[in-house]
């Protein structure tokens, strides 16, 4: 049987969802799921329809959502309106004749083709968890997967990724710093290639390319120092949410450019480094280099030291990740050697900058240490954002959570989803 993707925005009234599960039932449609998720309109939710069968069951199931403003409110949804909106790019393997369908499927889920080749076509669509998820199932014949969603919630979609076969491109941390024991494994049981996408981790895979036969002495990876280099505990106490987001080289989202003001950022950049690369914990060793020009060094066993450089522009990991092994053109700004002048390196300052030891001290500790470091720095930065702890109370909170939230040595995945939920459930009942 077919299957389709239904997406509407309806006034949020009461029992909502039950009256539509209610309107389907009654007439014996084959409804796979309806979900509901929150946009930036509080007055409105998305809806989300799967259905399937043959394609005239489809079309009397399609017209009967068009009816809807019979028995409820709808108006058009406007792209980007999701709070919970989260990011993929899919590479699609794509026969020319294949291209009307996909270009359909495209278009049902307000998604973008952002760039189209003799053979494949890349996607990027951005929306709720459940509405990428059934995205990537209609995909049947996607290539490469591109997982950017923020927070633990990218586990499960690399995972069935990595069962189909796919090669997964990666921009999010959280899925190695949780679950590198399990992701890791599995990609090798299953011969799949996990592509960097961050941009320290595509420089050090590129620093690695035609060197995996010789010994790794140790992984240099580099830091911007962020906004607050230089500074002490003291100097930090009355930081503001506008201080911290404004990094000197780097465009982010909110979330990461605070990760990066903490550098609780290169803390988790460190956990993934280990995972991806196959290197102790005590060959990850942190350099500040506060022109963002050196993305991150190799040093191999003779001394030898390999380093990727360019312009702070993630536009190049991206490309790089999803067209490897290829050198694509790519327009921008050139790294000029002679404007830049110098390069200056740095020790990072462990005792302001805090949460970069918890870090380390996170991953020996092993087990599900990682996770509740995740998610308590996850929680804390979300009340700091909304102004209700203080910048230094951020790497408070992750201490508090690590000394005091039950150990698990070998987590399975629903013991690290309970893991996360158990640590948010401290956060919330004491801040």
């Amino acid at each position: 049987m077919n299957k389709r993707i239904l997406s509407i925005l309806v006034e949020n009234t009461a029992g909502v969802l039950s009256r539509v599960s209610g309107l389907f039932s009654r007439r014996g449609y084959n409804i796979d799921s309806l979900s509901v998720g929150i946009t930036t309109d509080p007055n409105y939710s998305r809806m989300t329809v799967v259905c399937r069968g043959d394609e005239l069951i489809l079309e009397q199931i399609t017209k009967q959502v068009e009816k809807l403003e019979d028995v409820l409110t709808v108006k058009v949804l406007k792209d980007g309106q999701s709070v919970n909106s989260e990011l993929i790019l899919v590479k699609v393997r794509v026969e020319p004749e294949q291209r009307p369908g996909i270009s359909s499927i495209v278009d049902i889920f307000r998604a973008n083709i952002i760039d189209v080749g003799k053979e494949s076509m890349i996607i990027e669509l951005t929306g709720t968890k459940s509405k990428l998820e059934a995205f990537i199932d209609l995909l049947e014949g996607y290539e490469i997967l591109v997982t950017a969603i923020v927070g633990m919630l990218g586990i499960r979609p690399t995972i069935a990724a990595i069962e189909a076969g796919k090669t997964i491109a990666l921009a999010n941390k959280e899925t190695l710093v949780t679950a590198g024991h399990i992701i890791m494994p599995l990609a090798a049981e299953k011969k799949v290639s996990i592509l960097p996408v961050d941009s320290e981790h595509s420089a050090i895979f590129q620093s690695l390319n035609g060197e995996r036969q010789n010994k790794i002495s140790k992984i240099l990876l580099t830091a911007s120092g962020g906004p607050f280099r230089g500074k002490k505990p003291a100097d930090l106490k009355k930081v503001r949410v506008e201080d911290a987001l404004k990094h000197p080289n780097w465009v982010m989202g909110r979330k990461i450019t605070i990760d990066s003001a903490t550098l609780v950022n290169k803390g988790l950049e460190v956990m993934e480094a280990k995972w991806l690369f196959g290197v102790e914990l005590d060959q990850i060793e942190v350099v500040v280099q506060p022109q963002s020009v050196i993305h991150s060094m190799v040093q191999y066993e003779d001394g030898s030291i390999i380093a990727q450089l360019g312009t702070p522009d993630m536009r190049l990991p991206i490309q790089y990740a999803l067209y490897y092994p290829k050198r694509r053109p790519l327009g921008g700004k050139r790294l000029d050697f002679s404007a830049l002048g110098s390069i200056t390196f740095e020790k990072p300052d462990l005792k302001t900058f805090h949460g970069l030891a918890l870090a380390y001290e996170a991953m020996r500790a092993g087990g599900n240490v990682p996770t509740i470091f995740n998610a308590a720095n996850e929680a804390a930065v979300a009340l700091f954002l909304k102004k209700k702890i203080s910048y230094l109370q951020i790497t408070e909170i992750i201490e508090d959570c690590m000394r005091n939230c039950a150990f698990i040595g070998e987590p399975k995945l629903e013991e690290i989803l309970d893991t996360e939920a158990q640590v948010r459930e401290r956060v919330e009942s004491r801040w």
